[in-house]
């Protein structure tokens, strides 16, 4: 059975800057911005929510199966990924875009500033959800604008449950979009920042979103502190893990979500499943880049 994942495929340049954000942006100063930061070292990755998640995920031995698009510079990613064995069908190339690119900025604190370009992102929207009978589960992270609303529609067309994972696109929607996805989800998953703009948007905290009779949980991550898994109005707190060292922070959601899918597609419950995406967040940040760790699957499994 396969694991759709509707999100963005991307090129991040990663860069680091050897000092605090708040030690550099003065609060009073805020409406005349105007900072420099310089950054040492600078390093371009493949990513992107979708090909992060898909990576995680055949990592543990899943079966992803992505539905993006990519730009006329997409090839060696399109090769990158057929070199894990990821179905490409439903990858799809734009000749007249660029790929999505991250321009990210990491500060000592593991706090981060990002600029996007959506580039063949924002025609994501023009592939629909296949008609097929292997899809298991699916998640929609975050993707063009109209893509994000469409295949959350097709895909309770389709009866195949999803999680809503709205990430960085979350500020692309109002109170009545969001709990339109809401209504529609079988999972949510935020982090604090995000679950709190959520709450604000919708007028619902996470225990009432959680309460609506057809979500089976909503999840809020903490970074190193785990996530709270929130059940019918009552949140349980899954403890993180200490990593092995604290390196890049990029695409730690994504790892998360990978092992989230997998658990969910054993058939394990959500604390479980929980557990096991903790674990892969905490590998990924020890390593530099979205798509280059590595693990025991058997182990992390064993584990979990």
């Amino acid at each position: 059975m396969a694991i759709l994942i509707c999100g963005s495929l991307a090129f991040d340049t990663i860069t680091r800057f050897e000092g605090r954000f708040a030690q550099q942006i003065l609060p009073e100063q805020v409406h005349i911005l105007n900072v420099s930061f310089l950054v040492p070292t600078l390093k371009r990755e493949f990513g992107g929510c979708a090909g992060n998640i898909a990576y995680s995920l055949q990592l543990l031995g899943g079966t992803p199966l992505v539905m993006a698009t990519v730009g006329a510079d997409g090839a060696d990613y399109i090769e990158r990924m057929r070199g894990w064995g990821v179905p490409l069908d439903l990858v799809k190339k734009i000749d007249d875009s660029y790929t999505a690119q991250a321009i990210i900025i990491t500060d000592s604190d593991n706090n981060q500033i990002t600029a996007f370009h959506p580039g063949a992102m924002g025609m994501a929207h023009t592939q629909p959800v296949p008609a097929r009978s292997d899809l298991q589960l699916a998640i929609i992270a975050p993707d063009g604008r109209d893509a994000m609303i469409q295949h959350a529609e097709q895909l309770v067309a389709a009866g195949v449950p999803f999680v809503f994972d709205p990430g960085q696109g979350l500020p692309m929607f109002d109170g009545d979009d969001l709990k339109r996805f809401i209504s529609q989800a079988t999972w949510v998953a935020v982090n604090d920042y995000e679950g709190k703009m959520l709450a604000d948007r919708t007028g619902m905290s996470l225990a009432e979103i959680s309460r609506q009779p057809h979500l089976q949980g909503l999840i809020e991550t903490l970074g190193a502190e785990g996530c709270n898994v929130w059940q019918n109005g009552e949140k349980q707190h899954v403890p993180g893990l200490k990593a092995d060292a604290v390196v890049d922070p990029t695409g730690c959601g994504d790892a998360f979500r990978g092992g989230l899918l997998h658990g969910l597609s054993l058939g394990w419950d959500l604390p479980r499943s929980v557990a096991l995406a903790n674990r892969m967040g905490a590998t990924k940040i020890a390593c530099a880049g979205p798509q280059n760790y590595t693990i025991d699957a058997q182990a992390v499994l064993a584990q979990s």
